[in-house]
């Protein structure tokens, strides 16, 4: 049966697409790999005496990739995720010729996104399950680390163990609870069922807005191409639970930062003077994708996180992870203090 997106077609594409690493020797390819092992295991210790989270002893650690097999991972990832929207369309279409088009279409559309993507991202933990791979990796992508180290010109040593850092508490998230996982699937899954769509007209809409991404920089993101009212309301507890962990991350990684990592300053200031000044064709993509609205879960899930533990410390932060009814509500995370009532009376 022809399949609502051709995966295997969208990780050629993405290949393709992808732009060429840094160049570097064979030799010197390999002691890189070697060193950021050495940072993610470096990270272990002092990410879990922060937070306070300890990750389970057979839990899997980190794995050094290229672009290439970063593309493949996220197609893997992308197949659980879009499951809902991609079983309902698969339903949908009346023939087998428009079917195997649109796959194709869809398919090229996704790899010139995670081509572009792949060069962008330092790391990322696996969330979801994918049915026959180890679950719960975490992938820190060498080439890309290595060309912005470069950018910002700081010491290499010191930037890949700041990003294992940042890295490994993501890791810790969701490995030291063990409910996340299910339930950051299970809210994905619910906002994409109640996706209001017309067959592939879904599918065209958002293929059509991509490709018009570069040339108009002003239209509107891929999630508001596509929601409906009920998905604003999952969405905004979803936009609530990533702000929560990125901005956990982001203020564990500072806080550690200055004990192992000595140019630490200097890496914050430069990294985020590049985060906030992106190309033009950058931030074209970036507002499509819904990057800038990530790039804003840093800052306000930070804001959060600190707060929180200015007021009850470390250890009562920590109750956050008690259980999906322990986590910020959307108002909360501009209200921190809410929380720390609701949950700590």
């Amino acid at each position: 049966m022809t399949t609502v997106i051709d995966w295997e077609f969208a990780v050629a594409a993405g290949r393709r697409f992808a732009a060429d690493g840094p160049q570097v020797s064979e030799g010197s390819a390999r002691a890189i790999v070697a060193q950021i092992r050495r940072a993610s295991r470096r990270a272990v210790e002092p990410v879990a005496e922060v937070t306070g989270l300890m990750a389970p002893l057979d839990a899997h650690h980190a794995v050094v990739v290229g672009r290439p097999e970063w593309i493949r991972a996220n197609i893997a990832q992308m197949q659980v995720a879009m499951s809902p929207l991609t079983e309902l369309l698969q339903r949908q279409e009346p023939t087998v010729l428009v079917r195997e088009a649109g796959a194709k279409a869809t398919a090229l559309q996704l790899g010139v996104v995670l081509g572009w993507l792949s060069s962008k991202v330092l790391g990322q933990y696996e969330a979801f399950a994918v049915p026959g791979q180890p679950s719960g990796r975490l992938l820190l992508v060498a080439p890309n680390i290595v060309s912005v180290e470069r950018q910002l010109d700081v010491p290499a040593k010191d930037f890949r163990l700041w990003v294992c850092l940042h890295e490994e508490t993501h890791r810790v998230q969701f490995t030291a609870v063990p409910w996340l996982s299910d339930h950051f699937t299970e809210t994905v899954h619910e906002y994409l069922a109640e996706t209001d769509t017309s067959g592939w007209q879904t599918l065209r809409r958002v293929i059509a807005a991509l490709a018009g991404a570069l040339r108009q920089p002003d239209k509107p993101t891929l999630i508001d191409l596509v929601h409906t009212p009920r998905q604003r309301e999952i969405l905004s507890h979803l936009t609530a639970l990533m702000s929560l962990l990125e901005g956990h991350a982001d203020v564990v990684m500072d806080e550690v930062g200055p004990r192992v990592v000595p140019s630490v300053n200097v890496l914050r200031e430069r990294f985020d003077k590049r985060r906030s000044n992106p190309s033009r064709r950058e931030g074209a993509l970036r507002k499509m994708l819904g990057v800038d609205a990530k790039l804003r879960q840093y800052t306000e899930g930070a804001a959060f996180v600190r707060a929180v533990v200015d007021q009850v410390g470390m250890s009562g932060f920590n109750a956050v992870w008690t259980g999906p009814e322990t986590l910020p509500r959307p108002h909360e995370i501009a209200d921190p203090a809410r929380w720390v009532r609701r949950v700590q009376p």
